[in-house]
Protein backbone atom coordinates (compact mmCIF):
# COMPACT_ATOMS: atom_id res chain seq x y z
CA UNK A 1 0.00 0.00 0.00
CA UNK A 2 2.55 2.48 1.04
CA UNK A 3 5.06 1.78 -2.39
CA UNK A 4 3.73 5.11 -4.35
CA UNK A 5 6.26 5.37 -7.28
CA UNK A 6 5.89 7.19 -11.17
CA UNK A 7 4.51 10.39 -9.52
CA UNK A 8 3.55 13.47 -11.95
CA UNK A 9 1.71 16.63 -11.58
CA UNK A 10 -0.24 18.02 -14.65
CA UNK A 11 -3.11 20.08 -14.62
CA UNK A 12 -6.83 19.28 -13.77
CA UNK A 13 -8.75 19.70 -17.15
CA UNK A 14 -11.61 17.33 -16.62
CA UNK A 15 -13.17 15.83 -13.37
CA UNK A 16 -15.62 13.46 -12.43
CA UNK A 17 -14.96 14.47 -8.77
CA UNK A 18 -14.43 18.57 -8.53
CA UNK A 19 -14.72 21.65 -10.59
CA UNK A 20 -13.23 24.86 -9.86
CA UNK A 21 -15.12 27.81 -10.17
CA UNK A 22 -14.62 31.86 -9.16
CA UNK A 23 -16.99 33.61 -8.04
CA UNK A 24 -17.54 37.72 -8.02
CA UNK A 25 -19.81 38.77 -5.97
CA UNK A 26 -20.47 42.55 -3.56
CA UNK A 27 -20.87 42.57 0.71
CA UNK A 28 -21.63 45.67 2.32
CA UNK A 29 -20.75 47.37 -0.66
CA UNK A 30 -17.50 46.09 -1.28
CA UNK A 31 -16.69 43.67 -4.62
CA UNK A 32 -14.61 40.79 -3.65
CA UNK A 33 -13.81 37.27 -5.46
CA UNK A 34 -13.36 33.86 -4.40
CA UNK A 35 -12.62 30.46 -5.74
CA UNK A 36 -13.98 27.79 -4.79
CA UNK A 37 -14.42 23.78 -5.74
CA UNK A 38 -18.31 22.04 -6.68
CA UNK A 39 -17.91 18.82 -5.04
CA UNK A 40 -19.91 15.68 -4.00
CA UNK A 41 -21.49 15.74 -0.72
CA UNK A 42 -20.93 12.69 1.43
CA UNK A 43 -21.67 10.44 4.22
CA UNK A 44 -19.24 8.75 7.19
CA UNK A 45 -19.95 6.45 9.66
CA UNK A 46 -18.49 5.43 12.88
CA UNK A 47 -18.58 1.93 13.60
CA UNK A 48 -18.12 0.26 17.04
CA UNK A 49 -17.75 -3.54 17.30
CA UNK A 50 -19.43 -4.60 20.12
CA UNK A 51 -17.55 -7.96 20.27
CA UNK A 52 -14.07 -6.33 20.56
CA UNK A 53 -15.19 -3.54 22.12
CA UNK A 54 -12.81 -1.39 19.24
CA UNK A 55 -13.60 1.08 16.98
CA UNK A 56 -13.36 0.30 12.75
CA UNK A 57 -11.71 2.74 10.87
CA UNK A 58 -10.55 2.88 7.82
CA UNK A 59 -6.35 4.14 6.30
CA UNK A 60 -5.80 4.47 3.11
CA UNK A 61 -3.50 6.54 0.83
CA UNK A 62 -4.53 10.29 0.22
CA UNK A 63 -2.54 11.66 -2.37
CA UNK A 64 -3.51 15.32 -1.29
CA UNK A 65 -2.29 15.01 2.24
CA UNK A 66 0.98 13.07 0.33
CA UNK A 67 1.69 16.19 -1.76
CA UNK A 68 1.22 18.70 0.98
CA UNK A 69 3.34 17.32 2.89
CA UNK A 70 6.27 17.00 0.15
CA UNK A 71 5.48 20.54 -0.61
CA UNK A 72 6.53 21.38 2.79
CA UNK A 73 9.86 20.04 2.43
CA UNK A 74 10.82 22.03 -0.65
CA UNK A 75 12.87 24.91 -0.85
CA UNK A 76 10.86 28.61 -0.98
CA UNK A 77 10.36 30.00 -4.43
CA UNK A 78 13.33 31.90 -5.37
CA UNK A 79 13.02 35.77 -5.56
CA UNK A 80 13.79 36.13 -8.98
CA UNK A 81 13.91 34.15 -12.06
CA UNK A 82 18.36 34.42 -12.24
CA UNK A 83 17.80 32.23 -9.21
CA UNK A 84 14.99 29.84 -10.74
CA UNK A 85 17.77 29.52 -13.39
CA UNK A 86 20.45 28.72 -11.34
CA UNK A 87 17.77 26.20 -9.61
CA UNK A 88 17.03 24.42 -12.97
CA UNK A 89 20.35 23.97 -13.54
CA UNK A 90 21.18 22.49 -10.64
CA UNK A 91 17.93 20.05 -10.61
CA UNK A 92 19.45 18.98 -14.15
CA UNK A 93 22.77 18.19 -12.97
CA UNK A 94 21.24 16.07 -10.21
CA UNK A 95 20.88 18.21 -7.63
CA UNK A 96 18.83 20.78 -5.73
CA UNK A 97 16.05 18.27 -6.07
CA UNK A 98 13.76 17.84 -2.46
CA UNK A 99 14.10 13.32 -2.21
CA UNK A 100 10.29 11.75 -2.76
CA UNK A 101 9.10 10.96 0.78
CA UNK A 102 7.76 7.85 1.61
CA UNK A 103 4.03 6.33 1.11
CA UNK A 104 3.79 6.70 4.84
CA UNK A 105 3.51 10.34 4.77
CA UNK A 106 0.34 10.22 2.86
CA UNK A 107 -1.15 7.51 4.91
CA UNK A 108 -4.45 8.78 7.00
CA UNK A 109 -7.00 7.05 9.37
CA UNK A 110 -10.42 7.75 8.85
CA UNK A 111 -14.01 7.08 9.59
CA UNK A 112 -15.28 4.82 7.13
CA UNK A 113 -16.91 7.26 4.28
CA UNK A 114 -17.93 7.42 1.08
CA UNK A 115 -19.69 10.36 -1.58
CA UNK A 116 -23.40 10.87 -2.40
CA UNK A 117 -23.48 10.39 -6.29
CA UNK A 118 -26.66 7.67 -5.85
CA UNK A 119 -29.57 9.82 -6.50
CA UNK A 120 -31.46 6.20 -6.22
CA UNK A 121 -30.06 5.78 -2.64
CA UNK A 122 -31.02 7.54 0.49
CA UNK A 123 -28.19 8.81 2.85
CA UNK A 124 -28.81 5.69 4.89
CA UNK A 125 -28.37 3.28 1.91
CA UNK A 126 -25.45 5.11 1.13
CA UNK A 127 -23.70 4.76 4.30
CA UNK A 128 -24.67 0.94 4.39
CA UNK A 129 -23.10 0.30 1.28
CA UNK A 130 -20.02 1.90 1.90
CA UNK A 131 -19.53 -0.33 5.95
CA UNK A 132 -19.94 -3.37 3.67
CA UNK A 133 -17.64 -2.21 0.77
CA UNK A 134 -14.53 -0.72 2.87
CA UNK A 135 -15.24 -2.10 6.36
CA UNK A 136 -17.21 -6.11 5.74
CA UNK A 137 -20.18 -5.68 7.68
CA UNK A 138 -23.54 -5.97 6.68
CA UNK A 139 -25.40 -3.49 8.67
CA UNK A 140 -29.77 -2.68 8.21
CA UNK A 141 -30.03 0.61 7.38
CA UNK A 142 -32.71 0.69 10.66
CA UNK A 143 -29.32 0.23 12.58
CA UNK A 144 -27.63 3.16 11.64
CA UNK A 145 -28.03 6.40 13.89
CA UNK A 146 -27.93 9.85 12.72
CA UNK A 147 -25.18 11.94 14.70
CA UNK A 148 -25.41 15.38 13.10
CA UNK A 149 -24.53 16.80 9.61
CA UNK A 150 -21.77 19.79 8.83
CA UNK A 151 -19.92 21.16 6.29
CA UNK A 152 -16.56 20.51 5.56
CA UNK A 153 -13.45 21.95 3.69
CA UNK A 154 -16.09 25.45 3.94
CA UNK A 155 -12.69 27.48 2.46
CA UNK A 156 -12.69 25.45 -0.84
CA UNK A 157 -15.51 23.19 -1.74
CA UNK A 158 -18.43 24.08 1.79
CA UNK A 159 -19.58 20.22 0.92
CA UNK A 160 -21.76 18.78 3.72
CA UNK A 161 -21.18 15.55 5.35
CA UNK A 162 -23.64 13.37 7.01
CA UNK A 163 -22.14 11.30 9.79
CA UNK A 164 -23.88 8.22 11.05
CA UNK A 165 -23.17 5.72 14.23
CA UNK A 166 -23.35 1.48 13.70
CA UNK A 167 -22.79 -0.73 16.17
CA UNK A 168 -21.45 -4.44 14.70
CA UNK A 169 -20.91 -7.78 15.64
CA UNK A 170 -18.36 -10.19 14.81
CA UNK A 171 -21.52 -12.00 13.47
CA UNK A 172 -22.41 -8.91 10.72
CA UNK A 173 -18.94 -9.21 9.40
CA UNK A 174 -19.40 -10.81 6.14
CA UNK A 175 -16.32 -10.26 4.19
CA UNK A 176 -12.73 -8.19 4.34
CA UNK A 177 -13.52 -5.12 3.06
CA UNK A 178 -10.85 -2.83 1.40
CA UNK A 179 -13.24 -0.78 -1.00
CA UNK A 180 -13.74 -1.79 -4.31
CA UNK A 181 -10.43 -2.46 -6.73
CA UNK A 182 -12.42 -1.63 -9.84
CA UNK A 183 -13.07 2.08 -8.47
CA UNK A 184 -9.13 2.82 -7.31
CA UNK A 185 -9.49 1.85 -3.74
CA UNK A 186 -6.74 0.24 -1.66
CA UNK A 187 -8.39 -0.01 2.13
CA UNK A 188 -7.15 -1.24 5.36
CA UNK A 189 -9.26 -2.15 7.99
CA UNK A 190 -7.78 -0.97 11.30
CA UNK A 191 -9.09 -1.28 14.66
CA UNK A 192 -9.06 0.77 17.84
CA UNK A 193 -9.59 -0.46 21.33
CA UNK A 194 -11.97 1.76 23.15
CA UNK A 195 -9.55 2.24 25.77
CA UNK A 196 -7.30 3.63 23.69
CA UNK A 197 -9.78 6.42 21.46
CA UNK A 198 -8.83 9.50 23.30
CA UNK A 199 -5.25 8.77 23.50
CA UNK A 200 -5.40 7.97 19.22
CA UNK A 201 -7.51 11.03 18.98
CA UNK A 202 -5.05 13.45 20.57
CA UNK A 203 -1.88 11.92 19.18
CA UNK A 204 -0.90 14.23 16.41
CA UNK A 205 1.87 12.02 15.85
CA UNK A 206 -1.19 9.76 13.94
CA UNK A 207 -2.51 11.20 11.07
CA UNK A 208 -6.33 11.30 11.46
CA UNK A 209 -9.45 13.34 9.74
CA UNK A 210 -11.10 15.53 12.03
CA UNK A 211 -14.32 13.22 11.47
CA UNK A 212 -12.41 10.49 13.66
CA UNK A 213 -11.77 13.07 16.68
CA UNK A 214 -15.35 14.06 16.78
CA UNK A 215 -16.58 10.82 16.57
CA UNK A 216 -14.71 9.58 19.43
CA UNK A 217 -15.32 12.82 21.46
CA UNK A 218 -19.39 12.16 20.57
CA UNK A 219 -18.67 8.29 21.73
CA UNK A 220 -17.69 9.11 24.76
CA UNK A 221 -20.38 12.20 25.82
CA UNK A 222 -22.83 9.67 24.88
CA UNK A 223 -22.28 6.37 24.59
CA UNK A 224 -19.80 5.11 27.11
CA UNK A 225 -21.73 5.12 29.94
CA UNK A 226 -23.37 2.04 27.92
CA UNK A 227 -20.34 -0.15 28.29
CA UNK A 228 -19.09 1.24 31.80
CA UNK A 229 -15.77 1.33 30.11
CA UNK A 230 -13.26 4.97 30.23
CA UNK A 231 -12.26 6.04 26.64
CA UNK A 232 -9.00 7.15 28.66
CA UNK A 233 -10.07 10.86 28.70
Amino acid sequence: MEQINDIQVVPCTNSSYLKPFRVHYSQNGTKKSWDFMRTHDSVSVLIFNTTSHCFVLVKQFRPAVYMCEWERTKPKAPDSDEQAAEEKEGAAMGGGETPQPPGSVGMTYELCAGLVDKADLSLEEIARQEVLEECGYDVPVAKLRRITSYRSGVGVTGAKQTMFYAEVSDENCVGEGGGEPHEGELIEVVKVPLHEAMTFAYDESIPKTMGVIFSFIWFHNNMSPKYKISTNV
